[in-house]
């Protein structure tokens, strides 16, 4: 223990500054793969968290009845509990007319908030359901418009009569009925209260304000539906019974969408967002291990060489092991330490992305499981490191292998560079002998290591870049679309002279006439579109494999669809229509590509086929209808918009709107920052791992210098020895780094665009791969100012009597 004790001040005084380096490599990698792995943890658990304390429904019964007779449904035996909810709401005066123009839904009864969606509250308390003047906000309002609890709100409604006639028309009419002054008592989320991605958050009112305003939200007719959800005795599995039981009651099937369905749909996205994160924690961990592994090797072999001197007087293998690993581990430890405080304070930005609107606990979490395994893991890791490092450099001091020389040294001496170009050339790519070697190994693997990190996260972000750019990348080419005729039976008659006029605007280059319905192909279901363009002007579509249908007797798939259906290219499938009397159509895939991205359909699901191909399935019916724009380049799209719906017939219902961004690509879009986080983190990594390796050969091979000063070199050369090891390091880091990061980067980003899926397009990380040269000699050359100051001003004698 005297030993021990003993080397350990010894280490402290002379080497505390490589301690301290190694120890900060250790806080930011501790602290970066524990803050991603407790995040993912939280981000995967945000929903059963926020389920499990809210009395969620389990279903939304919806009638699109005015008139619907809900005493019934509560009188259902396997109903626990049901709250009405009318599909429009109040404006609210102050705030932009866009941005709530569509309304917020109004609590009808008072049994939501109580005995059903009872949310979390964050501030103040829940809405009094007998207080018309009473709100409560979702944190999404709060943040947005600076309201808390105490503020007061004034809220707008419209007239009976404005509702009747404005309802479900694409250009809502601002309020112009009456005003209610209400406080806000609190900010609340729930399963239902919860903000959408990209929304402004909603004022939620109580049902004393419902019964004083009811017509002034659902019209005088009423026009406006009212829906519910609805809690069951049995949860979920109870659906089927509850509508079978609802049909009875009622006389006819009503549509029950279920919200487990929907809740399993968002774990998908919350487990997308924490597979995202954890990969980012297992790369950032792998990196780690090797980039600080090969820091920690070198200091370990360092300090068993310095321990050899004292083998002739009795000291042990094993305790110059164990001397040579305590240093490194105590630096672990603390290290270690730092890494869990910091990852306690990230945790206040987890979970990210759409995670972050269900949180049922914002701000610090401490993942004790995650932070105190994690933390003991890395000190047992450092230790353990610098133990095997430490066993190894003694059994080579055994050997007597001769010196490995380096061709690129030798070369540089051929050529007759300066004496000092050929010793930094030799520092960099030879280990030296006796008590001055230093593994270099390491250091060139870090160097690569680190621009290829840097540059492969640069390039992979660089196409998340531009897949949230492009929304060509999922297949919607076309720059406007209309949902027109929503819900009806079958195709307007006025509808084919309107796309008549559109075709006709100066800017429309085609319009496609879509409309969809459902088939059924063996256990499966798929939205079927017409692919209804004019000849010779085709809409562009995107197609991974194979092309567009040309016959009745021809389809193309999504790419989900496709493996949903186990067909490639050349399949026959079998489809069976959903009109009466139902047909029965085979036909041939002749391509996989991505469709049209509406409300009631995704990019990467249905299929395309001909006019006549959907005629023979379907004949004229349609259960939606869309028409795709393909507008002329350079084209004003809100003007074209704007002036195309301008002349939109009431009785088509619908709007003209530019297509709207997938799902994936907002999670794609949540996740963009991770590679941009994993390059800095690795930056910093490869930074620290190649400075020790520097500053450890200043050290090291001191002598080496000191002989060559004792010979007349001066003090600038033996600054340019230092320099040129740094510079040799950066150059053959960026000769292998850069072309490994940048297919690696594209690589990972085609399999990424696989998986999601969307077109892949080659990304280029183009201010990256122009800076990555010069900021990595710039920076290299930076760390070599300190280890090049001391060997220029190294007392020279005082260093030769040492050695």
């Amino acid at each position: 223990m005297t030993l021990l004790s003993t080397w350990l001040g010894i280490e402290l005084r002379r080497r505390w500054r490589s301690l301290v380096v190694l120890a900060l490599l250790v806080a930011v990698a501790s602290c970066t793969v524990l803050a991603a792995t407790a995040g993912a943890r939280r981000e995967q658990s945000v929903l059963p968290r926020l389920l499990a304390n809210t009395l969620p429904n389990d279903g939304i019964v919806v009638p699109n009845d005015p008139d619907f007779n809900w005493e019934k449904v509560r009188a259902l035996p396997s109903v626990e509990a049901l709250a009405e909810i009318a599909l429009n709401g109040p404006a609210v005066e102050g705030i932009p007319f866009e941005e709530t123009k569509e309304g917020m839904p109004a609590v009808a009864d008072a049994e939501i908030m109580n005995t059903i969606e009872r949310p979390i509250v964050f501030e103040g308390r829940l809405a009094d359901p007998t207080r018309v003047d009473e709100v409560v906000l979702t944190p999404a309002f709060a943040k947005n418009y600076g309201y808390g609890v105490g503020d007061t709100l004034t809220l707008r409604t419209y007239k009976p009569e404005t509702i009747d006639e404005a309802y479900d028309t694409p250009d809502a009419p601002p309020p112009d009925g009456p005003s209610q002054e209400v406080r806000v008592v609190g900010v609340v989320r729930g399963p239902w209260f919860s903000d959408e991605p990209g929304s402004f958050g909603t004022v939620v009112t109580t049902g004393a304000f419902f019964d004083k305003y009811k017509a002034n939200i659902v019209g005088a007719v009423p026009s406006v539906p009212v829906n519910a959800i609805v809690r069951l005795k049995d949860g979920a599995a109870g659906l089927p019974e509850f509508r079978r039981q609802l049909a009875g009651a009622v006389g006819k099937p009503i549509d029950v969408w279920s919200t487990a369905d929907d809740n399993a749909r968002t774990q998908s996205t919350l487990n997308f967002l924490a597979l995202s994160l954890l990969a980012f924690g297992i790369t950032a961990l792998l990196a780690a291990l090797f980039l600080i592994g090969q820091a920690l090797a070198r200091y370990t072999a360092g300090s068993v060489a310095d321990l050899l001197v004292l083998r002739p007087l009795g000291l042990t293998p094993r305790q110059v092991v164990v001397s040579a690993t305590a240093p490194p581990a105590i630096a672990g430890l603390a290290g270690a330490l730092l890494g869990i405080g910091g990852a306690l304070v990230v945790s206040i930005w987890m979970p990210f992305g759409d995670a972050a609107l269900l949180e049922p606990a914002p701000g610090l979490s401490a993942d004790w499981l995650v932070l105190g395994v994690g933390g003991l893991l890395a000190v047992l890791a450092v230790a353990a490191g610098a133990a095997g490092t430490a066993w190894i450099a003694l059994l080579a001091s055994y050997s007597t292998r001769p010196v490995r020389r380096s061709m690129l040294a030798a070369a540089a001496t051929r050529l007759g560079l300066p004496v000092p170009v050929v010793i930094g050339t030799r520092f960099a790519l030879e280990p030296g002998r006796d008590r001055g070697t230093v593994p270099v190994r390491p250091a060139i693997i870090g160097a690569v290591t680190g621009v290829l990190g840097v540059l492969a996260a640069f390039t992979f972000s660089a196409g998340v870049a531009d897949a949230t750019r492009s929304l060509e990348r999922f297949g919607q080419t076309h720059e406007l679309q209309a949902e027109v005729g929503w819900g009806e039976p079958k195709p307007l008659p006025a509808l084919a002279g309107w796309i008549a006029k559109w075709r006709a605007d100066p800017d429309v280059v085609s319009v496609t006439d879509a409309p969809s319905n459902v088939a059924e192909a063996g256990d499966s279901t798929l939205t079927v579109f017409s692919y209804g363009v004019r000849p010779g002007s085709p809409m562009p579509t995107v197609m991974s494999e194979g092309r567009l249908p040309r016959t009745a007797g021809e389809i193309s798939i999504g790419p989900t669809t496709a493996k949903e259906l186990h067909a490639t290219v050349g399949s026959k499938l079998l489809l069976l229509g959903s009109v009466k009397p139902r047909a029965e159509v085979s036909v041939k895939v002749t391509g996989i590509g991505f469709l049209p991205e509406s409300p009631h359909s995704d990019y990467s699901e249905g299929s395309w086929m001909t006019a006549d191909g959907y005629r023979a399935l379907f004949g004229t019916a349609a259960k939606f209808h869309s028409a795709l724009f393909d507008l002329r380049a350079g084209a004003d799209v809100e003007a074209v918009a704007s002036r195309l719906k301008e002349p939109l017939p009431k009785p088509l219902k619908g709007a003209i709107y530019p297509p709207r961004p997938p799902l994936q690509a907002l999670l794609l879009y949540g996740i963009q920052l991770l590679p941009a986080f994993l390059g800095g983190f690795l930056g910093v990594l490869a930074l620290g791992a190649v400075g020790h390796a520097i500053a450890t050969a200043a050290r090291r091979r001191r002598h080496e210098v000191a002989v060559l000063r004792a010979l007349g070199m001066t003090r600038w050369q033996a600054r340019v020895i230092v320099i040129t090891q740094a510079s040799v390091l950066a150059a053959i880091g960026l000769v292998f780094g850069i072309p490994l990061g940048i297919a690696i980067g594209r690589i990972l980003w085609r399999v990424v665009a696989d998986i999601t899926p969307l077109e892949y397009a080659a990304p280029v990380a183009a201010l990256a791969s122009l800076l990555i040269v010069p900021v990595a000699l710039l920076v290299a050359n930076l760390l070599a100012l300190w280890p090049g100051r001391l060997a220029a001003g190294m007392r020279v004698g005082q260093v030769l009597r040492a050695e």
